[in-house]
C-alpha cells in the first residue's frame, strides 16, 4: 500500500480488496472524517478477560484485562485528541450480557453512552430483548438519533415515531446521512412484540439513500446489526453507501492479524465495510477521504485495541463501584470450582460441538431426566462466554447466561428432533446463534448439503444405555429453554408441534450452578456428540 501511495494521490484497490482507496481520476479537492465505532458492547461495564468473562480486580490491576466503561471513556478521549471532529457510532446490542443490564434494563447503556458522546446508534435484536417499552425508554434517555430503516414501528405505540429511519448529522461543518439496520430474523431472536415487522435489509438502505440524497446530502453511512456477511450483500446490492459500520456477527476485521475475518476495512466496490469484533474489546477507528462529490477516495484504518495500556478514567471507575454496589452480593457468590477453562467462545459453539455447550445441556438433561425427558438441545446463541479454570462465581455464569430463561420440556417426534437439528444447522456459515449444543443425542452433519435439504446424516440417541439410531416415528421427552422452545432462533417446529408443553421450569443459571455444585470439581467435557462429514 506504501508504495501505491507514492504512484499515486491514493492507493490502489486490489482484486481481493485489500486496499482501500480509490485512484486515480482527475484531481478533486477533498476533506476527512475520522470514524470512531463499537458495537455488540453487551453491558460490560467492567473490565473482561481474554476469554470475555469478568475480569476479577487482582487480574485488572495487573493489567491482564480489557475494555469496560472506564477504559472506554479513555480510548474514546484519546482518538478524538488525534481527531478532535471525529464521529462516534454503535453498531447496536448495546443491551444484555452482565448484571448492570439485568439490574438497570438500558439506564447504564444509556449513561455510558451519552458521556462518551455518541453521534448515532442503530437498533441489536438484544435492544428487544425486554420489549419495546424497554427500548423506548433508552431511545428517550439518550442524546443521539437511534435509527432503524428496514422495520414498521408504527403498529407499536412504544415506538411510533420515535425512531428514525435515517438521519442527517452534521460534525465539523459537513452533513452526513446516517441509516439504520436490524436483523431481519429479530422476530425470532428477541421479543419486538406483534406491533413491530423487519423487511429486507438492501431495499431499505437503498430507499433511504434515495430520500437522503434528494435532500442533497451525498456522504452516507449505514449503522447495521446485520453482519458481516449481510453488510457485504447490502454494500453490493445498492449504489451511494460509503461506509457500513456493523454488529451482530462479532467479526474481527484487521490489515496485522491472521485470526481476523477480512480486512479493515472491507471494500465491497466503492464501500468500506469495518467492524470492531464485540463488547468494548476495541474501538475501530476508519478515517475516511471524501472528494467534493461525496465519493470516498480512501477508507484507512484499525481497530484499536482497549487493553491495560489504555489508562481508566478514575472519574468513571468511582461511578461503575457505585453502580456495583447493588449486584456484588450476588455476583461475588462462588457456587463451584471448575478444574480448566470452559469454553463458551461463540466462534465455537456456534459451528461445532463446545465444552461450554455440553455443560449446559448435561446440566438441563440432568434436571429433568427422571421425567422421563431424554434429549436436551440448546442454542448456542444462549451461551455468551467462556469461565476461567478455578473458583466459579455466581457472576460468571450470568455473563454465560443471561437471558434469565427458564427450562422448557415437551414431547415430539424423532423426525421433529431431526427438522430442529436441521434447523440448527442451517446457518452456519453466518456463525448464528441457532447452532445446536446437545446431550443425550449424537448427530453427524455434512456443511457441503444445502440448508435445510439434508445436512444432518445421521443421529443416535441413548437407550438402554447404548446409541441408538432415532425413530422418526418416536415420541421423545426434550428439555431446552423457554425461547427455543417458543420457536426462537428459528425452532418453530417446537413451538407448532410440540405436545405436553412445560415452560415454567427454574432458571436456566439455577440449573447450571447445582449441576456444577454437585460436580465440582467440574471437568470439561468433549466427547465427540457433534461432528461434522
Amino acid at each position: 500500500m506504501n508504495s501505491a501511495n507514492r504512484l499515486c494521490p491514493f492507493p490502489v484497490v486490489t482484486a481481493v480488496g485489500l486496499a482501500v482507496a480509490l485512484c486515480c481520476g482527475a484531481v478533486q479537492a477533498e476533506d476527512s472524517v475520522t470514524i470512531l465505532h463499537t458495537n455488540d458492547f453487551h453491558s460490560k461495564v467492567e473490565p473482561i478477560t481474554k476469554y470475555d468473562s469478568p475480569c476479577n480486580a487482582e487480574d485488572n490491576a495487573a493489567g491482564e484485562c480489557f475494555g469496560g466503561y472506564a477504559r472506554l471513556v479513555t480510548a474514546v478521549e484519546e482518538a478524538r485528541s488525534r481527531n478532535p471532529d471525529a464521529l462516534l457510532f454503535d453498531g447496536g446490542d448495546q443491551f444484555q450480557g452482565s448484571l448492570f443490564y439485568t439490574y438497570y434494563k438500558g439506564a447504564v447503556a444509556a449513561e455510558i453512552m451519552n458521556k462518551l458522546g455518541y453521534d448515532g446508534m442503530t437498533v441489536g435484536n438484544h435492544e428487544f430483548d425486554d420489549g419495546p417499552a424497554v427500548l423506548r425508554g433508552f431511545i428517550d434517555a439518550v442524546d443521539f438519533p437511534v435509527v432503524m430503516s428496514n422495520a414498521d414501528v408504527s403498529d407499536e405505540p412504544a415506538l411510533a415515531n420515535k425512531i428514525m429511519k435515517s438521519t442527517v448529522v452534521e460534525k465539523a461543518g459537513e452533513k452526513y446521512g446516517i441509516i439504520g439496520l436490524t436483523p431481519e430474523d429479530t422476530v425470532d431472536l428477541a421479543s419486538p412484540g406483534p406491533g413491530v415487522s423487519f423487511s429486507d435489509p438492501v431495499a431499505a438502505v437503498q430507499g433511504e439513500v434515495d430520500a437522503l440524497t434528494e435532500q442533497g446530502i451525498d456522504r452516507i453511512i449505514v449503522l447495521s446489526h446485520s453482519g458481516y456477511d449481510v453488510d457485504q450483500r447490502v454494500a453490493a446490492g445498492t449504489t451511494g453507501v460509503d461506509v457500513i459500520v456493523g454488529g451482530h456477527s462479532n467479526t474481527f476485521l484487521s490489515n496485522t492479524d491472521e485470526s481476523a475475518r477480512g480486512p479493515y476495512p472491507t471494500m465491497v466496490g466503492n464501500t468500506a465495510i469495518v467492524q470492531a469484533y464485540a463488547y468494548g474489546k476495541y474501538v475501530g477507528e476508519l478515517n475516511v477521504s471524501f472528494n467534493d462529490a461525496g465519493e470516498v477516495t480512501q477508507a484507512q484504518g484499525s481497530p484499536v485495541l482497549v487493553d491495560a495500556s489504555i489508562v481508566e478514567n478514575e472519574e468513571v471507575v468511582a461511578r461503575v463501584s457505585e453502580l456495583a454496589l447493588p449486584l456484588n452480593e450476588i455476583r461475588d457468590q462462588i457456587v463451584a470450582q471448575t478444574s480448566a477453562v470452559i469454553e463458551g467462545n461463540r466462534d465455537v459453539c456456534r459451528v461445532e460441538e463446545c465444552a461450554m455447550g455440553n455443560l449446559v445441556a448435561d446440566a438441563m438433561l440432568s434436571r429433568v431426566s427422571d421425567q422421563g425427558v431424554s434429549i436436551a438441545i440448546m442454542n448456542s446463541g444462549g451461551l455468551r462466554a467462556s469461565i476461567d479454570a478455578g473458583e466459579v462465581t455466581m457472576g460468571e455464569i450470568l455473563t454465560v447466561l443471561p437471558f434469565q430463561n427458564t427450562l422448557a420440556t415437551f414431547e415430539i417426534t424423532g423426525a421433529d428432533v431431526i427438522a430442529a437439528l436441521e434447523n440448527g444447522v442451517s446457518q452456519v456459515e453466518e456463525i448464528k446463534g441457532r447452532f445446536p449444543q446437545v446431550a443425550g443425542l449424537q448427530f453427524t452433519w455434512d456443511a457441503s448439503m444445502p440448508a435445510n435439504e439434508g445436512r444432518i446424516v445421521d443421529v443416535n440417541v441413548m437407550k438402554e444405555g447404548e446409541w441408538t439410531a432415532i425413530d422418526p416415528e418416536a415420541t421423545y421427552g426434550v428439555v431446552s429453554n423457554n425461547f427455543v422452545r417458543s420457536g426462537g432462533d428459528g425452532y418453530s417446529v417446537f413451538a407448532d408441534n410440540a405436545t405436553k408443553v412445560y415452560d415454567f421450569g427454574p432458571n436456566m443459571e439455577t440449573v447450571v450452578v447445582d449441576f456444577m455444585s454437585a460436580n465440582q470439581p467440574y471437568e470439561p467435557v468433549l466427547d465427540g456428540r457433534i461432528s461434522a462429514k
